[in-house]
Formats: C-alpha cells, structure tokens, sequence
C-alpha cells in the first residue's frame, strides 16, 4: 500500500471513530433511578428481590444504570409503593399488584385471585399467554410498566387464635388478608383488614386482629406469628403462586434507551427466579422448626375450602359484570387456568403425588 493511501485510509478511520463515539456514548448514558419496596428489609427474600434486581442491573451496565432500593417507609409507606410511582416521587417500585384492588380489583391478577394460578402457571400465564401484555395495558391507565419480579410459590393459610373447623368459625372473624381474598371472606362473615407486614405482630399480639396470613414458613417465622397465634393453616388458596412486579413509571421507562429496557427485563426475569428458589429452599426447615416449638399444623377442611370456592366464583362474577378490565384479565386467567390443569393431572401431579407418597412410606 502507499504511503499517501495508508495515510488517507486511517485519517477516514480516525474520522469515522470520532463520530461514533458520541453515539456509542449515548446508548449507556448514566442513569440514577429510585426504588421503594413494598417490604422491610428484615425479610430477606421478598424484599432482597429488589437488591438482586438492582444488583443486576448495575453490574449488566457497568454501574451506568443504578437503582437504589429503599424499604417501606423510608420513602412512603409499603402500601402506597405503585402510587409514588404512578405520580412520579420515584421511579420504580418493588410490590404484589394486588395491594391495590381498593382502586381497581384488576390488580389483583398480577399478584394472585382466589383458587387461581400457581407460580409456574402464572408464569407461563405471563410470559406466554398473554398475561404480560393484557396486565400491562390494564397498568398504562395507572401510568406503569410492570415486569414480574419474584413469586412466593403457594402460600399459606395463616396464623389463628382458634381453630377453624367449619365455616361458621369464619363468621365475626377479623383477619389480616391482603388483595382480593378479602372479599370472598367477607360472604362468610369474615372482617378483613388490610395492614403492612410490619404491623402484623403487634395487631396480632393487641388482638386487634384474629388472624393474619403472610406469606409462608420462613417469613412467618421470622415475624413471630406463632408467639401470638398457635393454630397455622394450609392452603393459602387465596395466594396459589403470588407474583410479585417491578413496577416503573411509564415516562421515564420509555426515555430509557433499548439496551437498558432489555436489562430491567432480564434482571427482573433474575430476581423473579430467584424468589420461588429461595423459598423452596428455606420453607422446609422453617416448617419443621415451628411445628417442634409447638406450632398446631392445620389443613382447611373440605368444607371450609368449597364454601370459599363458592364464594370466590361470585365474587369474580359480580366484579366482572360492573368492571370491563377485570373481566377481559378474569377470562384470559380461568381460561388458561383450565387448560393447564389439564395437562398437571397428567404428569405434575401424578409423579409428585407418588413422591410424596413413596417418601411417607420411607
């Protein structure tokens, strides 16, 4: 090559190079968000979702995108998590969807509705049933985008005074219970209350409240539920596979450039897995301990859990016939509730009905 071409080949490159610098630069732009938890951080799993999400992001964009998590109440309280996002005092927000029925009860289908999906259809629901895409539509009119971000798996039924026999132990009854569970309760005489994970204990302990649900073995025990409350039910048929969502104010998602719509996305899908794991984990121990410190392990009864199917199914009907959103999601839900219960019986179910079986026997 001569000297002359070399020369004007690498000043042409040079040129080139420094005019796409500025644009490479504008791809990772240096971004500072805020999150609120709905969660105190002394329950490391529901609440450390939200520090393995940011975690994440911040080591995929090397540390241009960070997102400092902050617990309930230190910016607002755990309950008004999606409203500081919907009105822009912070960006994002770690939180159950259905916390916030009380504005709309379409909310509830991010988190969990009564005899609905467990976790694994819930994210099948999401990501491949059209889940994702109709809640987030549902979610625009409150000025969010929201990804999935931890499941709880099945939970259980929660801590009671007194034992619960039939359905009229239910009648008079106040009961912590959060989302959309309370109201098919109530058709049973059930108070709900709705009140932060942090305040459990004491109104349990005050007896401001009967009973409260949370979430499972290790969170309950870390809260102390059986030092006020001896009886600890199950199925928590109202939390089947609680989703838990990042949720991010639409205006500044949108600005956001691609690449990093990507990160929240995958990170998110990270802190979503590692949730469900987590629990599955530290459930069993949890359990064992409680029950040798004299907890009283207790499953509803048959005809506890019919009345409140009954009940859930009119409270969905009534619900769905004054709220077109809460239909069209209810649909899309019991739809593929159906078809993926087809398909459990077959092999889910059968192989871990013998497994439990077989390690009863030993």
């Amino acid at each position: 090559m001569e000297r002359r071409t070399f020369i004007k080949t690498a000043s042409v490159a040079a040129a080139a190079s420094a005019v796409a610098a500025p644009a490479i630069a504008q791809t990772a732009p240096e971004v500072k968000w805020r999150l609120t938890s709905s969660f105190p951080k002394s329950l490391d799993t529901i609440y450390g979702a939200a520090e393995i999400f940011s975690k994440a992001v911040a080591e995929m964009t090397d540390n241009k995108f960070q997102i400092q998590v902050f617990a309930a109440g230190e910016i607002v309280p755990g309950l008004q998590a999606m409203q500081a996002v919907r009105d822009g005092t912070v960006e994002a927000c770690h939180t159950a969807s259905y916390y916030y029925v009380g504005i709309d009860p379409t909310f509830a289908f991010g988190t969990a509705v009564p005899f609905g999906l467990n976790s694994r259809m819930q994210d099948a629901w999401q990501f491949q049933g059209g889940g994702m895409e109709l809640m987030n539509a549902f979610y625009a009119k409150h000025n969010i985008h929201a990804i999935p971000a931890g499941n709880t798996g099945c939970q259980m039924g929660g801590w009671f005074r007194k034992e619960i026999k039939t359905v009229a132990d239910l009648n008079g009854l106040k009961m912590r219970i959060g989302g959309f569970a309370g109201r098919a309760l109530q058709k049973l005489g059930v108070v709900p209350q709705q009140v932060a994970g942090g305040d459990i204990y004491p109104s349990l302990e005050k007896g401001t409240i009967d009973a409260a649900e949370w979430v499972g073995p290790y969170d309950d025990q870390k809260l102390g539920f059986n030092k006020v409350a001896p009886f600890y039910y199950y199925p928590g048929w109202w939390e089947g596979g609680a989703m838990l969502h990042n949720m991010f104010n639409v205006a500044k998602y949108n600005a956001l450039p691609s690449s990093y719509k990507a990160i929240l996305l995958n990170a998110s899908h990270h802190a979503n897995t590692w949730m469900q794991a987590r629990y599955d984990a530290q459930n069993p121990a949890a359990l064992r301990q409680l029950v040798a410190a004299g907890t009283q392990l207790r499953p509803f009864s048959l005809e506890v859990l019919e009345a409140c199917l009954k009940a859930a199914n009119e409270v969905n009907a009534e619900t769905a016939a004054q709220n077109a959103d809460f239909k069209k999601v209810l649909d899309s839900t019991m739809a593929f509730r159906g078809e993926q219960y087809l398909w459990w019986q077959v092999a889910e179910y059968t192989f871990d009905t013998f497994m439990i079986r077989a390690r009863a026997r030993g």
